[in-house]
């Protein structure tokens, strides 16, 4: 059986109706419809259609229907018009927290809770790849150093490494020239076998030494940073009757104070995709338990070359696709002006 004209015509109206409702539709409701001429029988023959496919249910006898996650997921692949809600004076309230990213992202978590009446999340700016940008080892005494990394976004990594061999300025200062010279603007990728040869060469002996150096500079390089998330409007859950109830309200506000749970979705949703794609996940597409009877769209923002962080919008199944998908590709339109500027 296909979906021909009429059937995605009724489904659309089902759709858009229980989006604005929450309430089962019937096929009285449906008839109302003005862009709808069909009578009654062939509305419930074609709902029953519908029904047999998986695109509606019925969840009490002599109640109307609702939309399926397969319906939504159709709502969302080809029946979303391409709007372009302008957002008037958006760009000139994000250009004054742009001193700060901190700030600013905050401002777009809190922008998109009020404007769309759902839950926002939103993270801060992660590298696809980190490199190094300055290394300075310092003599604590013969057999301690202080080894400092700062990496190419401005993070700082220092340890005191214990070595088991004495140690003298005159290697220290000589392992920093070689050491800054060889790995500026390496990533760990490119510290390989060769690049490891040639340093152990200029350095000479002490090769454990060099080989500790070298391990800490690695674990800076892979090791994860702890993603900032900031969040706003959870409460706005409490809105929709189907997400209210206490064991499930309690639930998503853990989700959400639980900012790991949020991480680890984050980094599943197209990892280190840096372009603005706009994503929907609905139900248990999230992969996140507390949430599957939620739909999430999310979008990235890209500040500068191999920078980037992910913006979410949590709602009911029923959420307005429209209103969400056009927010986001007008704020994305206003945050890139303003990376772009600065």
């Amino acid at each position: 059986m296909e979906l021909s004209e009429r059937k995605i015509k009724i489904l659309q109206t089902v759709i858009r109706t229980y989006l604005e409702t929450g309430e089962p539709v019937g096929s009285r409701t449906i008839s109302k419809d003005a862009g709808l001429n069909l009578s009654s029988a062939t509305i419930r023959n074609e709902m029953s259609d519908l029904e047999e496919m998986g695109y509606i249910i019925q969840p009490h006898t002599s109640a109307g229907r609702i939309p399926t996650d397969k319906a939504y997921r159709l709502y969302v692949d080809t029946m979303l018009d391409d709007k372009t809600n302008e957002v008037q004076n958006l760009k000139e309230q994000l250009e004054e927290k742009a001193g700060k990213i901190d700030v600013l992202l905050k401002q777009v978590a809190k922008y998109l809770a009020n404007n769309t009446n759902y839950a926002t999340m939103v993270s801060g700016p992660r590298y696809k790849s980190k490199k190094v940008k300055f290394i300075q080892i310092t003599l604590v005494d013969e057999e301690s150093l202080l080894t400092v990394i700062v990496l190419d976004n401005n993070v700082v990594k220092n340890q005191i490494l214990k070595v088991s061999e004495p140690v003298e300025q005159e290697l220290v200062v000589k392992l920093n020239f070689i050491l800054n010279t060889t790995l500026n603007g390496l990533d760990v990728t490119e510290m390989n076998l060769a690049v490891i040869r040639q340093i152990k060469e200029q350095a000479g002996s002490h090769a454990s030494v060099i080989d500790a150096v070298l391990e800490l500079i690695g674990n800076a390089l892979t090791e994860d940073d702890d993603l900032e998330i900031y969040t706003s409007g959870a409460t706005n859950f409490l809105k929709y009757p189907e997400l209210s109830s206490k064991s499930e309200t309690t639930e998503l506000l853990n989700a959400f104070e639980e900012k790991r749970i949020i991480n680890n979705w984050f980094e599943t949703t197209d990892a280190g995709s840096e372009t603005h794609d706009i994503q929907v996940y609905i139900g248990n597409e999230t992969k996140v338990e507390s949430m599957k009877d939620c739909s999430m769209v999310t979008a990235t923002y890209r500040i500068h070359e191999g920078v980037y962080g992910k913006i979410g919008i949590v709602g009911p199944k029923r959420m307005d696709y429209d209103k969400v998908v056009s927010t986001l590709q007008s704020l994305m339109v206003q945050l890139d002006d303003i990376f772009k500027d600065g």
